[in-house]
């Protein structure tokens, strides 16, 4: 995937709601100064128009306003044509995000100056009847009314569980901290290539989540029960036909923007709060004499 050569065009993919004016204004004030277009990329559902609209082809960065979710759209928005992406956290805990808003000037800069890493972007491939979908964090099949759903989960040909209960989670080492993590999940490091398979509340046996290794292949077959099933690419429903999907890890599917002085995944969980010490920990740090820092947990 190339680099950004040279920054003359910026597409925003903008949060539906949130309050981005503060960091908007940084924006344009930056690219006015520095001779760089700014404008808005049109994405499916979103009536705000916060600048002038702008095809992804014709830029050179896109910048996603908002959190997970919105970086997300802009990641699927640059992948077909291998634009880097920079989230911009406006409001939010998010993990993609690159940057958090009042440093968007400086981040700017960074990338103005080639100071940055094209960090490549796993993802998921899903096939089913007649179409197919891609997804950067998860595949979710879950139920869509009452009764359960019954999945039979096979790992290169080799029946792993069959799971009756509320469905089933498929996710990339990156969306591994997200609902994944929200559902009891492994939480895959970052040097570790993977597909992590967690069921959800399932009814009985044992169901204990699984680690599928980078270049196997899922094959799911699903049994919907009277209240149906929903199928979820990255929380966005998928018109997916009969109930037979094959899945496998795309290595490079899209680019994101990493900065020099970012922290690690697994420090940037702690400091949002998505990672917390046990209690005792924590109580036997505050006692008088206590030598937190060098004592090991």
């Amino acid at each position: 995937m190339p680099a950004v050569d040279e920054l003359r065009q910026i597409g925003m993919v903008v949060h539906p709601v949130r309050d981005v004016a503060v960091v908007l204004g940084q924006i344009q004030s930056w690219a006015a100064a520095e001779g760089v277009a700014v404008g808005q990329i049109p994405t499916d559902g979103q009536s705000r128009r916060l600048a002038e609209p702008i095809q992804a082809t014709d830029c050179d960065l896109v910048l996603a306003l908002g959190g997970d979710g919105t970086t997300l759209i802009a990641l699927h928005t640059g992948a077909p044509i291998d634009r880097p992406v920079m989230g911009v956290a406006c409001g939010s805990v998010g993990v993609l995000t690159s940057v958090h808003a009042d440093r968007a000037r400086w981040a700017l800069a960074q990338v103005a100056e080639g100071r940055f890493k094209p960090e490549p972007i796993p993802a998921l491939e899903v096939a089913w009847e007649g179409g197919h979908g891609v997804a950067i964090n998860d595949l979710v099949v879950v139920r869509n009314g009452p009764g359960q759903v019954l999945v039979a989960v096979r790992v290169d040909g080799e029946l792993y569980i069959r799971v009756a209960g509320d469905g089933l989670i498929l996710a990339t080492e990156l969306g591994s901290s997200a609902y994944n993590m929200a559902a009891g999940g492994p939480i895959l490091a970052p040097a570790v290539d993977g597909i992590a398979v967690t069921p959800l509340a399932t009814h009985g046996g044992s169901t204990p989540p699984l680690v599928a290794a980078r270049d196997s292949r899922l094959d799911l077959e699903v049994e919907p029960g009277y209240g149906g099933v929903r199928y979820e690419l990255d929380g966005r429903p998928a018109d997916v036909r009969g109930h037979a999907l094959r899945v496998a890890r795309r290595e490079s599917y899209a680019m994101l923007v990493t900065l020099s002085d970012e922290e690690p995944r697994l420090t940037g969980l702690r400091r949002r709060g998505l990672l917390l010490d046990s209690p005792r920990v924590l109580v036997r740090d505050k006692r008088p004499g206590s030598d937190a820092e060098h004592r090991p947990v």
